[in-house]
């Protein structure tokens, strides 16, 4: 592509970019530009995607460096000065293994925004990059090849989420899923990348030994030691193709095939696992894919409840006792960041 049309079509993606900005409040632009300028040494935040202070500082330092006029937009000259971090924009040429520049970087961000880590958002597309896509690309119906091309893309930026992924057979929802916070407490890091990589759940940073209940009716279906990261877990099976799972518990009081419901008691906070102190890891899986729990979430705690559940709570039949999906054994998932 010619270098001017190179320069207009940049500008009109960062157009677009500043015109969406007041509906979306992340953007797979804005992480690539902070991956290019974490490799200039101007920028030490969070690959979260949101053209927040620190961003815009770090381009105003770059552009400072560069001679160029610093008014923290990268714009066509700015993404020139980048070199290959700034180029070429998301959306222009199909991503395959061996690939790296500013689109990798986007669709890594779109990939873990989705729960679906490939490790670090650096913007070179190696073989767990791959192997990401191809998860991805399953999970929507996808042909999984590895390839990022128009229709993985597509669906990777529909906001809407419109392309569901396909469900286990049976587990047949009716209505809303919500669940019980399954602890008293604060509530610490949420869903989404940080530092990088992909947080798939929440944190409850809450003292070590409290009282940890299933956050709504279901079928405990793994309780034991998890060598991916999670430490002493409990993953709890849902209607609708939902799990809950719990991490870092200091000790596990369900058992597998359990009949739990919400406020039935599964294990205590711990620090086990790949953890830096005493917290809950709670994560909501739909289909085995992580998704955010805050929507899903209701205002009472599971550790609270007593007697009849309350209306709407999620609920499943005794006939969803199906084991976990076999993408993954939970004895050996890996926690993404906790």
């Amino acid at each position: 592509m010619p270098p001017f049309r190179w320069f207009v079509l940049a500008a009109a993606t960062l157009m677009a970019l500043a015109a969406a900005a007041p509906a979306q409040a992340w953007s797979p632009d804005v992480a690539a530009l902070q991956v290019a300028l974490r490799a200039n040494h101007v920028y030490t935040g969070a690959i979260d995607g949101v053209a927040g202070p620190r961003t815009k500082g770090a381009t105003r330092r770059f552009q400072r460096r560069r001679g160029l006029r610093a008014d923290g937009v990268a714009g066509a000259r700015t993404r020139r000065a980048l070199g290959r971090r700034g180029r070429p924009p998301l959306g222009s040429r199909t991503m395959r293994v061996g690939h790296e520049g500013w689109d990798v970087a986007g669709l890594q961000f779109l990939l873990a925004r989705r729960g679906f880590t490939s490790g670090p958002i650096d913007g070179g597309f190696g073989p767990r990059t791959g192997g990401a896509l191809r998860r991805y690309q399953s999970s929507r119906g996808l042909a999984a090849d590895g390839v990022a091309g128009r229709s993985t893309l597509a669906a990777l930026r529909d906001r809407d989420r419109r392309a569901r992924p396909r469900r286990p057979s049976g587990g047949n929802a009716r209505g809303p899923v919500k669940f019980l916070r399954p602890v008293r407490g604060p509530q610490g890091d949420g869903f989404g990348p940080r530092w990088g990589r992909m947080h798939t759940g929440i944190d409850f940073p809450v003292p070590h030994g409290t009282r940890v209940g299933a956050a709504g009716r279901g079928t405990t279906t793994f309780a034991g030691y998890n060598s991916g990261g999670y430490g002493n877990l409990v993953i709890v099976r849902h209607r609708g193709g939902f799990e809950t799972w719990y991490a870092h518990l200091a000790s596990v009081t369900s058992w597998p095939g359990e009949r739990v419901r919400g406020g039935t008691r599964i294990g205590l906070v711990g620090s086990t696992g790949r953890s830096t102190g005493p917290h809950l890891h709670f994560e909501v899986r739909e289909a085995g894919r992580p998704i955010d729990p805050q929507p899903r979430l209701l205002g009472a705690s599971a550790s609270v409840i007593a007697g009849p559940v309350p209306s709407g709570l999620e609920c499943t039949g005794a006939r969803d006792r199906r084991p976990p999906p076999p993408t993954a054994s939970p004895a050996t998932a890996q926690l993404p960041a906790c």
